[in-house]
Parts: C-alpha cells; structure tokens; sequence
C-alpha cells in the first residue's frame, strides 16, 4: 500500500475504538491532581509519580495548600523524582499563580503559559480533565509509533502534533493517547508486529516482511 494513498482518518479507526475513553497511566482524581501529576512525571515513570502522590496530596490536598508552600517542604516527598528541585519550583509558582482550584485552566494556551508544561503535558491535563482535545499529546511512545506507521518523518514532538492536527478531523485527535497505549503494549522498542492491529498500513511492518522475502528469494537462489 502506498504511503501516499493511505487515509489516515480511516486507517485509524480501530485504533481509536480499543483506546477509546482509556484512563492514563497516572492515577491523578481532579484538574489539580493532573497538573501536579504531569508536572513531576517528565523523565519519570508513571508507577513512581503513582506511588509517590498519595503522600504529596495528603500534605497538600490542593492549589491554596500548596501556594502557601515553601519549594523545599516538597523535596521529601518528590526527592525520587528527576529533576526534583525545578520542579518542586514550578509547582508553587503554578499554585501561586492561579490561587485556588476553581482557577485552573484548561485551555492549552493558558496550560502552557505555567511553569514546566509544555504541549504535550497541557493535553495530557486536558485530556484527563474531559475535557475536548485542543491538540494531539505526543509522547515518546506516539513519537515511535507514527513514524513506524508511516504517518510522519520526524522525532520533533511539535511537528508531528501539527502533521497529526492536519491529517486528522478534532473528533480523531485522541489518536495520539491512542498511539501511545499502542506503543505501551505492543509496538515497544522491540515491537510485537504479528499481534499488531495496524500491521496492514504500516511502514515498518510492510518493509520487515518486504526484506523477509528478499531473503528468502536470495537464499532459494543459492541453494538451486
């Protein structure tokens, strides 16, 4: 199948149907949860920011608690995390810039004006917020898998969130969550192809088994 007639609005209807409403990985209950949440788990797994946030939230339940907060009461409880420090920066100066919960937003322009969230981390807190996708969360997972798929050429997460936004209709833009479930299951580094729901239309796959028979054609040749 070439690359260049493939429908991608089409083609990825089944993926969006298996992921469809999925909950994260992150175990976060509220707009506040998520943002404290998101904001720790950059170059860190969600398991350790779900073990750590029960203790975080119980010592500061929420936006007003925390804006009171000085950066270095929040190192024990986050220490395990990254990049602790910024971070622990950034989540008062988030809770002291908006006040308290009922001021959170939502949108993606006003998510990314915080300290320590980007494009990615605003749709994630949207996503999680219910609230209707504004962009398309591109995480190292989408990033592996819509280049494997065919879909982009590129490793830069804004360029492929703007590639995705324009190939597909806003009701379709959850395929980037989607993506990343696909390449937290299956399409790992090392991918499981044979299992795979999107091996018909993908790149990697086609040109694995393209090579495959390559392979074989030469090694019949010798043999005769």
């Amino acid at each position: 199948m070439k690359r260049s007639t493939i429908d991608w609005s089409v083609e990825l209807e089944p993926l969006l149907k298996k992921y469809k409403n999925k909950k994260h990985p992150l175990d976060a209950a509220n707009p506040y949860q998520w943002i404290v949440m998101v904001v720790l788990s950059a170059q860190a797994t969600d398991s350790l920011i779900n073990q750590l946030a029960p203790d975080f939230f119980k010592a500061y339940p929420d936006i007003r608690s925390l804006s009171k907060a000085d950066p270095k009461s929040l190192f024990p409880l986050i220490s395990k995390v990254r990049n602790f420090a910024h971070k622990a920066q950034w989540l008062v100066n988030i809770a002291t810039a908006i006040k308290t919960d009922s001021n959170i937003p939502l949108e993606i322009g006003s998510l990314v004006e915080l300290p320590g969230i980007g494009r990615k981390s605003a749709n994630v807190i949207r996503r999680g917020a219910k609230g209707a996708p504004q962009g398309i969360i591109v995480d190292l997972h989408t990033i592996r898998v819509s280049n494997r798929l065919g879909i982009v050429n590129t490793t830069n997460a804004e360029k492929i969130e703007k590639q995705l936004m324009e190939l597909l209709p806003e009701k379709e833009w959850d395929a980037g969550m989607a993506m990343s479930f696909l390449g937290r299951e299956i399409c790992h580094p090392t991918p499981q192809c044979p299992i795979c729901l999107m091996k018909k239309v993908c790149a990697f796959y086609n040109d694995l088994q393209v090579a495959g028979a390559k392979k074989k054609a030469v090694k019949k040749k010798k043999v005769k």
